[in-house]
């Protein structure tokens, strides 16, 4: 039953708290109604927590479409990531006690690895009630160096080290574009001390990466931690945004021959 009507009004069981009265046997309780906003209301701040891409905040894994792809082997290769990430999040539970994350990864740019890193972030939040963190590598780094600029002001409410303890102990951290940024010393520092931690914590991380682990250019101390804890998933050497491209070319195309049909 939903106590909630269908005009936006409030909830006339719980009024919008998400709470609502009971009693049995004389004693007083409260239990979470069954309108089912309180649920709605976490879901949308892990939601906001998450930060996930605007264009890529409704998709799901479902619609992961492999067809996509021109090429047969694009497709077959894609068809094997989908059922390995379908694997993974199917045991969920067992890789979350193993500290087992993903590392999805193509040389080529837009072949489906972002798409899918947030296609999981919201398989997540929405089917297993995780607290999961969006970033590219770049935004971490920038926000680290934003940091110093805040305790030169002397804000400490979001110094480097709270910074750092929070992308060491989120539940599951999306690291985006893994490896685009210049490996200077205090980067490798940085990133060592956040994937360390969630190492030796058995904190899940996910990786999209347009290079292989074995060639980034980071040194093996972050390298093989990586390792240990992630599945491996390439993807297609195709890039989706180029067959998009092409397809909105042909689409525009398309739309003047039928005006110039119309007006003639």
């Amino acid at each position: 039953m939903n106590g909630c009507s269908t005009d936006n009004k409030a909830c006339p069981i719980c009024n919008d708290s998400g709470w609502e009265e009971c009693s049995k046997d004389g004693y007083e309780y409260y239990r979470e109604c069954r309108c089912g906003i309180r649920q709605r209301q976490i879901t949308k701040n892990r939601l906001s927590f998450a930060n996930i891409p605007e264009s890529f905040k409704e998709i799901r894994l479902d619609s992961f479409n492999t067809k996509v792809y021109q090429d047969i082997k694009s497709r077959n290769k894609s068809e094997t990531a989908v059922n390995a990430v379908n694997y993974w999040i199917k045991n969920f539970n067992d890789m979350a006690k193993r500290g087992m994350g993903l590392y999805l990864y193509s040389e080529t740019k837009g072949s489906g690895k972002t798409r899918m890193a947030a296609s999981i972030a919201n398989e997540l939040i929405y089917e297993k009630n995780i607290q999961v963190k969006f970033a590219t590598s770049l935004q971490i780094l920038n926000e680290i160096k934003a940091s110093w600029d805040r305790r030169n002001g002397q804000n400490t409410e979001c110094t480097e080290s709270n910074l750092l303890n929070f992308l060491s102990t989120t539940k599951v951290l999306i690291i985006d574009d893994f490896g685009t940024e210049q490996a200077k010393d205090w980067i490798g520092e940085r990133f060592y001390q956040i994937i360390n931690n969630r190492y030796v914590d058995k904190k899940i991380t996910i990786f999209t990466s347009n290079s292989k682990l074995d060639l980034l250019s980071y040194d093996d101390r972050i390298t093989n931690r990586i390792k240990e804890r992630v599945f491996q998933i390439p993807f297609p050497e195709e890039s989706v945004r180029e067959i998009i491209s092409k397809q909105n070319i042909k689409e525009l195309v398309k739309g003047i021959k039928d005006i110039k049909g119309d007006s003639a």
